[in-house]
C-alpha cells in the first residue's frame, strides 16, 4: 500500500482508536511519527510509545491516554501542511491552537518541535499539524 502523506495517516489512525476507545495504536514507524510521538508524550497527550523492530520498516506502538470517565485525552487531530499544499510559517508568526490550549507541531531546519519551542530557537518552519 502506498501512502502519500503518512503522517497524516498516523493521526488518523490515533483518531480512530480514540473513537472505539482502544488503548493502544499499531502505526508504521518513521523518525519523523516517533519525533511526534515524543512531542504528543511530553506534552501529556499519551501515555507511553515503543518502537518495536520488525527488519522492515518498525512498528510504532502508541498507548492512548484516558481520564478517569473514559474521554480521550486528545480531543482533536489536525494535519496542517498536505503534501499538494505545504503550510509554512515564519519565527513570529507561528500559530496557536485554540488560544493556547492546544498545540502546533512544527518542523524546522533543526528539529521537529512544537510552537513553544520554535518560538525559544527563534525559527520558524513547516506547520505539520494542530493538537487539542
Amino acid at each position: 500500500m502506498s501512502l502519500t502523506d503518512p503522517i497524516a495517516d498516523m493521526l488518523t489512525r490515533m483518531r480512530n482508536a480514540a473513537l472505539v476507545k482502544k488503548r493502544e495504536v499499531n502505526i508504521p514507524s518513521s523518525r519523523v511519527k516517533v519525533e511526534i510521538a515524543k512531542i504528543l508524550k511530553d506534552e501529556g497527550y499519551i501515555k507511553n510509545f515503543k518502537v518495536i523492530d520488525d527488519n522492515k520498516q518498525g512498528i510504532l506502538i502508541i498507548t492512548l491516554k484516558y481520564t478517569e470517565d473514559n474521554k480521550s485525552i486528545i480531543s482533536g487531530l489536525r494535519k496542517v501542511s498536505k503534501p499538494g499544499c505545504r503550510i509554512y510559517c515564519k519565527k513570529d508568526s507561528i500559530p496557536k491552537v485554540l488560544d493556547g490550549l492546544g498545540i502546533v507541531i512544527v518542523s524546522t531546519s533543526k528539529e521537529i518541535a512544537t510552537g513553544k519551542r520554535c518560538k525559544e530557537l527563534g525559527v520558524g518552519g513547516e506547520v505539520i499539524c494542530y493538537i487539542w
